[in-house]
């Protein structure tokens, strides 16, 4: 199997990218307290990953309410725009485009995270989940999550607001473009999901109402800064942390045609990347790329090979990784020479911490 396609220049938006390679998002908790701001220590990080076609940026809550970890960026604050400035100019300054993930968590959160204790979700269920809290000894540890409380209406479009600034001050901070945290459990997955969205106003019900809140929050964004600097993510295979439905599959194939209306740059799949992960069916790529005609990004423990095989067959347009780039910063380079990959030597690094495990790790020629 040829890997040349991924190495192919290709527009996504109204921005090039020199290759099909893309950094995923990957939470790492190095920001600066108070205030969970970016720093120079995560721009060098970013920086030493320029050379993927795209980096997407870890998680960044859009609000105070929307964050669920301890030490995960923001985007609200004007000391984090300038945090993040630190970071596109590095990563520009090699030649590289980066895009900001902008989240809310709903549920999936701890109450010392919030004034009244209480996440927010579409309904007042709680998932089967964890999340990572630093306590007052310094220590981080997987917490379990409460129930949350009900959203009402109007907070609903007060959050519909909060992704707008969000993007609007991400492109201030000087990122290429947004991409919208749609799946893996968060607010936006949990309300297109029976089993988290129990509504019965116009956000919940059927699959045109569980899918207002995402296609909402997409033309917000999209009017304001433009649909082709806007992607989402999305996990149409997810059933953990409560998120079994039936309906899922079908209810994301409808929303994904709203979006190719609205006319966004592309949707980004993130794909089950655990052993007894379910197969993404062919039935469901060919749907997909019927009924979106943006660019179409694929990440979950791919290959370089099955990859190039998916893009070669017309199924997609790029391929994310996650965990590799963090022990090889120099991937595509690697990838291109057919290089050995280094390993992640320490796992307790991955999340907090210092450059340790995080910009220590050498490209290939060093």
């Amino acid at each position: 199997m040829s890997i040349k396609s991924l190495f192919d220049a290709k527009t996504i938006g109204d921005t090039t990218l020199n290759n099909r390679i893309v950094m995923a998002p990957m939470t790492r908790s190095r920001t600066a307290q108070p205030g969970d701001i970016p720093t120079e220590l995560m721009a060098t990080y970013y920086a030493q990953r320029a050379s993927a076609g795209l980096i997407i940026s870890e998680a960044t809550q859009i609000s105070p309410q929307g964050k669920g970890y301890s030490f995960t960026p923001g985007i609200y604050s004007q000391e984090q725009i300038e945090g993040w400035k630190l970071v596109t100019k590095a990563v520009h300054n090699e030649g590289g485009k980066i895009f900001l993930q902008l989240w809310h968590v709903g549920r999936m959160s701890h109450p010392s995270f919030h004034s009244d204790g209480l996440p927010v979700a579409p309904s007042a269920l709680a998932p089967d989940a964890q999340v990572w809290v630093v306590g007052d000894d310094g220590q981080g540890r997987m917490l379990d999550c409460p129930t949350p409380r009900a959203l009402n209406t109007l907070e609903i479009k007060a959050i519909v607001t909060d992704y707008k600034q969000a993007a609007i001050n991400a492109i201030k901070a000087g990122f290429d473009g947004v991409e919208v945290h749609g799946g893996n459990g968060y607010l936006i997955d949990q309300f297109l999901r029976r089993s988290s969205n129990k509504r019965l106003d116009e956000y919940g019900g059927s699959q045109e109402n569980r899918i207002r809140f995402a296609c909402e929050i997409i033309a917000a964004i999209s009017g304001t800064i433009g649909a082709d600097k806007v992607g989402i993510r999305l996990a149409p295979f997810i059933t953990q942390r409560g998120m079994d439905d039936s309906e899922a599959i079908e209810t994301i194939l409808l929303a994904a045609n709203k979006f190719d209306d609205i006319g966004i740059a592309y949707i980004h799949l993130a794909e089950a990347d655990w052993d007894d992960a379910p197969t993404v069916t062919l039935e469901f790529r060919e749907a997909l790329r019927r009924g979106f005609s943006g660019a179409i990004m694929v990440a979950g423990n791919y290959t370089e090979q099955a990859g190039a095989e998916l893009i070669n067959k017309g199924l997609a347009d790029f391929i994310a990784f996650g965990r590799r780039f963090i022990a090889n910063p120099d991937l595509p380079y690697r990838i291109e020479h057919q290089l050995p990959l280094s390993n992640i030597t320490d796992h307790t690094t991955l999340f907090g911490g210092t450059a340790v495990g995080y910009t220590d790790y050498l490209p290939y020629q060093q």
